[in-house]
């Protein structure tokens, strides 16, 4: 793919929002309030992907900003990294009834939007929040209390690496060892440490 300036990625990602705003190739598009494209540093080495919208996401068109969302951001600043640095987004952009899982054929329908979100932001990992974006991205590897914690090639350059999504630390709370919320917080500072370490190696 031909390299792109920072203004020209973000006329690109405009243009792919505006594409994504007016889909109705799925019956998600007959329920939602808002699509939720994504937001944060268009240029991120750093990508979150969740499954889907939530209640408040569809209310408001921005990616985790519920009780999920909230949670999301705490998990982030126990190790500084800022959200405005990150990019999020999920596998499907508009919001399943009653928070369901998203189907296989809604995904299958919305995953054009998210690879080409992937090849316009160029991140070096991917964090995939939960087994569903787990598995529809690496259908190879085992669910998320096996793989979570642990890198993976992706399409080649790219690393992919599995979380608990955030609402199941909410279901989850306790925070002694072996607990989510602890494997959740030794897994983040596995990404912190290796978007340090690609970061200083990338400008040296």
């Amino acid at each position: 793919m031909q390299e792109t300036s920072p203004s020209s990625n973000a006329l690109s990602l405009d243009a792919l929002e505006l594409r994504v705003r007016s889909c109705v190739l799925c019956p998600l598009a007959q329920t939602r309030t808002s699509v939720v494209f994504g937001e944060g540093n268009r240029s991120a080495d750093l990508l979150f992907i969740g499954e889907g919208p939530g209640e408040e996401e569809d209310r408001s068109g921005r990616p985790f900003v519920g009780p999920a969302g909230q949670k999301l951001d705490e998990v982030l600043n126990s190790v500084q990294i800022r959200r405005e640095d990150v990019y999020i987004s999920n596998v499907v952009k508009c919001r399943p009834p009653g928070n369901r899982v998203p189907s296989h054929s809604e995904m299958e329908v919305c995953f054009p939007y998210l690879e080409s979100q992937i090849a316009l932001i160029k991140p070096a990992l991917i964090v995939t929040l939960g087994n569903t974006s787990t598995q529809w991205l690496k259908p190879d590897i085992p669910g998320i209390t096996k793989s979570h914690g642990s890198f993976f090639s992706w399409r080649g350059d790219i690393l992919l690496f599995p979380m608990f999504h955030p609402s199941y630390l909410l279901r989850n709370p306790s925070r002694e060892k072996g607990s989510p919320k602890y494997l959740t917080w030794l897994d983040i500072q596995k990404v912190s440490k290796w978007i340090d370490e690609y970061r200083r190696a990338k400008n040296a």
